[in-house]
């Protein structure tokens, strides 16, 4: 760390822009690594402080505010525990690597699409606590509420280990806002996450496989993104795989950033038709409809949100609407560690 700041403060450090920006990326990813260390101890230190004051305190107001500190400083160092185990689960060679994320609506019309609007919401929510960026690539919009489907590029420490966890089918459980009868409504979505590719490795594609289409942005963006066929689309022919773009005024950055992400996932397909395990990618996902979620949230007749992969759950849906993941995070990454050493040992 010490060496990649001494790099940072020499006076021609810009000069060549991408070393710089990879050299900040590799600082930041160090960074967050030791943060949790330097929270746990700072955390613990400051409650023993607490506890100190609170012993020497008579009982009244003020001892009682100061064991309530200590108690919410503990508080802060278990969660620092659990950012730092979660780091140690993240060992994956992608695991570091920006992600992309694509929802979609499942069949069911606006509640399905009113759903994936949510999720659109809870995962952003999620990315934005710990200060990622995100930046929406392309996006559909329902006929009458919500999206069909949306992309976007999340850029972090981390980001593709932590949102690889929530690929997979969300099943919602409620009482309908568009039902007059306010009868309860089963809705599903589902999301993919591919990791975006670093330099070093490489995704070679036959331009004689490709269709590209234009089309005019969707989105807002002012008079020039609305009347010009700025939004691009492309399809894989030998896969199928489509991917779009509508982020940019320019058709050509809009090509580039669409290129990059059929890249990342048409290198996902390729490691898993060499692990001949197409179960992670596509069934794991599967159909999105009954019988395929990996979680559920239930807000009638009761609220509670359950991983069926993992078995944890919460009653606190709101929180997790609003982007409180790391639980069911946590979960997954245990449970795929101890699945994948279970399957190593036989």
């Amino acid at each position: 760390m010490d060496d990649l700041e001494q790099q940072i403060a020499l006076p021609g450090f810009w000069n060549d822009q991408n070393k710089a920006k990879a050299i900040l990326e590799q600082a930041n990813q160090i960074k967050g690594l030791l943060a949790p260390f330097g929270d746990i101890e700072r955390a613990v230190e400051e409650a023993g402080v607490l506890i100190e004051l609170a012993e020497a305190e008579p009982e009244g107001r003020h001892r009682t505010q100061a064991l309530e500190d200590a108690s919410r400083e503990l508080q802060r160092a278990e969660e620092a525990r659990e950012a730092l185990e979660m780091q140690t689960l993240l060992d994956g060679r992608l695991d570091p690597n920006d992600a992309y994320l694509t929802l979609h609506a499942g069949a069911g019309g606006t509640e399905s699409c009113d759903w994936a609007a949510m999720l659109l919401r809870m995962f952003r929510r999620y990315a934005e606590d710990r200060h990622f960026n995100v930046e929406m690539l392309d996006v559909q919009p329902g006929d009458e509420a919500g999206i069909k489907s949306a992309t976007l590029a999340v850029r972090g420490p981390m980001a593709f280990g932590l949102f690889k966890s929530e690929r997979g089918v969300h099943r919602l459980v409620r009482i309908s806002p568009f039902d007059a009868n306010k009868r309860r409504h089963t809705s599903f979505a589902s999301l993919d996450v591919v990791a975006e590719l670093t330099e070093d490795i490489r995704v070679e594609i036959n331009e004689a496989d490709l269709r590209v289409d234009t089309y005019r942005s969707s989105g807002a963006g002012g008079q020039h993104v609305n009347k010009t066929d700025s939004a691009v689309r492309i399809t894989h022919l030998p896969t199928g795989i489509v991917v779009s773009c509508q982020a940019e005024r320019s058709q050509h950055n809009n090509r580039a950033k669409a290129m990059k992400l059929l890249m990342a996932r048409l290198y996902e397909m390729e490691l898993d038709r060499q692990r001949k395990d197409m179960e992670r990618f596509y069934g794991e996902k599967g159909e999105i409809a009954w019988g395929n979620q990996i979680r559920s949230y239930v807000l009638q007749p009761y609220t509670m949100v359950k991983d069926h992969r993992t078995d944890e759950e919460t009653s606190n849906v709101q929180a997790v609407l609003d982007g409180k993941l790391d639980r069911f995070v946590l979960a997954y990454l245990k449970h795929a560690k101890a699945a994948a050493a279970k399957a190593k040992a036989s």
